[in-house]
């Protein structure tokens, strides 16, 4: 285990790195990126030393890897982010385990956590997932529906919308991501003009791995890193 723990603060020093340089490039200070550790592909061993290397943010893609690992890692101060598609069934067991919902991809799931959260006494931070590279096989809203809903998301009040999150297009490399990323950003500025007063659009979370330092140039003020903090350590 030493050698996997020195690894990954290594690593996690190369992707602050990262991170710092590209928001220098963007006119911004590295403190106004978040990194959210993406552990879908790592095991119990290998989140306890991310977190003991500082890194304490982390995201999973499925409720059910969520359920299972949050108990066993009870004692850390981790705050959990679900980052992938959750399924209104699986909503409320999700929501006390959770500091945020990245992937809010529907009315129907904004209506269910609202229910869940008021019925548990909470309020739920969450992201509204946008699609904003038309590929069918991605959930989230497009454009225009979200523009359309805006003014009802005012009206949940155990919900807390902090922003808009995205995944680029699967094929056409970082120019293509560059896209994706700045239309999120734009889409972002023109709603901000008609958000109901409940209703906030600071966060940007987009890119991972392979395209996370375009994402920050264009705006990201949240990145979903897995591989590039686990190379070396996880197969």
């Amino acid at each position: 285990m030493p050698d996997v723990a020195h690894r990954i603060r290594e690593n996690l020093a190369k992707v602050q790195g990262r991170i710092a340089e590209a928001a220098g490039r963007s006119g911004r200070p590295a403190d106004r990126v978040t990194l959210v550790a993406v552990t879908k592909f790592v095991g119990e061993p290998e989140i306890r030393a991310l977190v003991a290397a500082g890194c304490t943010i982390l995201g999973e893609n499925r409720p059910q890897q969520l359920w299972e690992k949050a108990p066993r890692l009870a004692g850390l101060p981790i705050r959990w982010h679900l980052i992938g598609h959750l399924q209104r069934n699986k909503a409320r067991r999700t929501l006390p385990l959770v500091a945020m919902i990245e992937s809010v991809d529907g009315p129907e799931l904004v209506a269910a956590l609202d229910r869940h959260a008021a019925e548990l006494g909470v309020s739920v931070p969450i992201l509204i997932e946008v699609n904003v590279s038309g590929d069918l096989a991605k959930h989230g809203f497009t454009a225009e529906s979200i523009a359309r809903f805006l003014p009802d998301l005012g009206n949940f009040g155990h919900v807390d919308v902090r922003g808009l999150m995205c995944m680029a297009s699967l094929e056409g490399g970082p120019d293509v991501a560059r896209r994706d990323f700045s239309r999120l950003r734009e889409l972002r500025d023109r709603l901000c003009a008609e958000c109901p007063d409940r209703v906030r659009l600071d966060e940007l979370s987009m890119g991972m791995s392979g395209d996370f330092e375009v994402a920050i140039e264009e705006g990201a003020t949240m990145v979903r890193v897995g591989s590039a903090l686990f190379e070396g350590v996880a197969a």
